[in-house]
């Protein structure tokens, strides 16, 4: 009875992993279909006009769209679609630039004040290149031109400051100042007596006389440097650029199967028809997900049909045995 009641528990185990599965494998399919969070989705063009033709049984549908040169095409849609019963694969996409763009040379003066006039080290301090943007819409890279470069003074300032001279006067009859000149000039500059140092010389004087005066001048507090920037600068009067993406179908109806509509085409009433994209399709007619649990419960079911077996085994042998059979 004790192995009677294992196997009936063994069973009972069994047939509760059984029911347990499909619901681990729908929850993880679910985790696994779950769609990414925070990702930006990606940014739509749609197009201004749409224009369809037939030639020798096949429809060509054209898609334009209008862009700006700084707008990149890679945006435009460019997949297999269905529309109106047909299906349609791109054959080209067709590029006509527009814009236009109109281009001058352009100077620029720019000054600057500096401490020395050395033209070494004032080219040290430029900038290699200027990025410029004009008031009527030009824009350009300039560069320096060091032939044009010129340094005047900025300002000046006055100051002055003491000079002296000394003078000797020899073979003087006595030492008396009176001999001596009050003032002299040197250098252009009046000079006032200011001291005299007598020495005897035998029955004579030499007078050593010292005069001083005042000097002033100029001198420079900076200076300004002028640079001619040169370069050509450009402008954009005409910003589009036309791009034009061909499609074609066989002119064949599809009967009266539904078909997903071009997500890009603009219906009537102007706003681009928004539609929900296709489920996936699953290979082989089911997930991983669902052939790992096809496998499994195939397996559970084979144990338990052999411990099922088993158990009736076990029970004729001990029936017989005991006169029951």
């Amino acid at each position: 009875m004790k192995k009677h009641h294992r196997l009936v528990s063994l069973a009972s185990a069994l047939l509760l992993a059984l029911a347990a599965l499909p619901c681990t494998a729908m929850a993880a399919e679910a985790g696994d279909t779950e769609p990414a969070q925070g990702a930006p989705p990606p940014a739509a063009l749609y197009p201004a006009e749409v224009r369809t033709s037939e030639e020798n049984g096949m429809i060509r549908l054209e898609k334009v769209y209008y862009l700006s040169t700084r707008d990149d095409p890679a945006a435009i849609p460019t997949g297999d679609f269905d529309r109106e019963g047909r299906h349609y694969t791109l054959l080209d996409v067709l590029k006509n630039d527009l814009s236009e763009t109109d281009s001058k040379d352009y100077i620029e003066v720019v000054t600057l004040d500096s401490s020395t006039k050395d033209m070494a080290e004032i080219i040290k301090t430029l900038e290699p290149e200027r990025e410029i943007a004009t008031e009527d819409g030009y824009t350009g890279i300039l560069k320096p031109n060091y032939t044009k470069i010129t340094v005047e003074a900025a300002g000046y300032k006055t100051s002055s400051w003491t000079v002296s001279a000394t003078r000797t006067y020899p073979n003087l009859s006595d030492a008396d100042a009176s001999l001596i000149p009050k003032t002299i000039t040197d250098s252009g500059r009046t000079l006032t007596l200011a001291g005299v140092d007598w020495q005897e010389a035998g029955e004579f004087y030499n007078a050593i006389a010292s005069y001083t005066g005042t000097a002033s001048g100029r001198s420079v507090t900076g200076y300004t440097v002028s640079v001619e920037y040169s370069g050509e600068v450009t402008k954009t009067s005409r910003d589009t650029v036309i791009y034009t993406a061909v499609f074609s179908a066989e002119n064949a109806s599809h009967g009266e199967t539904h078909l997903d509509p071009d997500p890009t085409a603009t219906p009537e009433g102007g706003k681009p028809q928004q539609t929900q994209p296709p489920e996936p399709a699953q290979e082989g007619g089911g997930s991983v997900a669902g052939k790992i649990v096809v496998t499994a419960l195939a397996g559970i079911a084979a144990l338990a049909i052999i411990g099922y077996g088993g158990w009736r085994g076990y029970k004729f042998i001990r029936d017989k045995k005991r006169g029951y059979v």
